[in-house]
């Protein structure tokens, strides 16, 4: 199948809810076809019935998005239903809580593969497709962690810095076929893996206390709040569809001031 009434074609991992339902929500209210990439099949079919109600052609990939091939089944699936992929959003995203000096190799194992290895392997099973059609945008998820030193969440920001150094590497690797790389760094959002970080994070500090260990962290952004999901979201949507052809390698910050380089 070809591409449709000149409706893009957008492939968007972790899907299934959070952040990356509300992207996949917003491209369809734009007009994209989606391909929705999760482990979670209630959660993206869930994903997928808001979108068709949004008049999107939708693609349900459930699946361990790490798993060897993953990502080029994923991109082919979309080529060979829609003739090509316009847009790649790197959304999925794992972390946990460990203290420095008790950090497990499982941790670092999951993490680093979920957050790099397989976003750098959809990178370029994305930029080989849109290399042929001299044309797309792939936008990575990435992190205020990637500049902060987090004894407790290490492995979580080694990953986002290395989705740093990936969108760079991309972005130069893909700019002679006309293919924008991006990223974009997300403030805290009220998100299930958000909320569940938070509480650990709180638990190995010793903090009882988890409503006043929220609000302190809030108050550390200097806007005061703590960001909305749909606004986010809708950064990310601009960047897939409407940021200047010229805009590619670049780091989007949405959080607030917290990350002001």
């Amino acid at each position: 199948m070809t591409e449709n009434s000149g409706r893009k074609r957008a492939l968007v991992t972790g899907a299934a809810g959070g952040l990356g339902r509300e992207i996949a929500m917003q491209l369809a209210s734009k007009g994209c076809n989606i391909g929705l990439v999760d482990i979670d099949s209630r959660g993206t079919t869930e994903t997928a019935r808001l979108c068709r109600g949004l008049g999107a052609d939708i693609e349900e990939i459930v699946g361990d998005f790490t798993a060897e091939g993953a990502p080029e089944s994923a991109v082919n699936r979309l080529r060979v239903k829609w003739g090509g992929l316009d847009i790649l959003v790197n959304n999925a995203g794992y972390g946990v809580i460990e203290p420095f000096l008790d950090m497990s190799y499982k941790s670092w194992q999951r993490t680093l593969s979920l957050n790099t290895a397989t976003l750098a392997l959809a990178c370029a099973a994305a930029g080989r497709v849109m290399k042929e059609q001299s044309s797309g945008r792939i936008i990575n998820i990435t992190s205020p962690a990637s500049r902060m030193a987090l004894p407790d969440y290490a492995a979580y920001a080694a990953s986002k810095a290395g989705v740093d150094s990936i969108t760079r590497a991309a972005a130069v690797a893909l700019a002679p076929f006309g293919v924008l790389v991006n990223s974009l760094s997300p403030g805290m959002m009220d998100t299930e893996m958000q909320r569940s970080t938070e509480a650990d994070l709180a638990r190995v500090n010793g903090r009882d206390d988890l409503q006043a260990f929220l609000d302190e962290r809030t108050r550390r952004v200097p806007l005061g709040r703590r960001a909305e999901i749909s606004e986010v979201a809708e950064a990310v949507a601009w960047l897939c569809l409407d940021a200047p052809a010229y805009m590619t390698a670049e780091r989007l910050n949405m959080s607030g001031g917290m990350d002001k380089d």
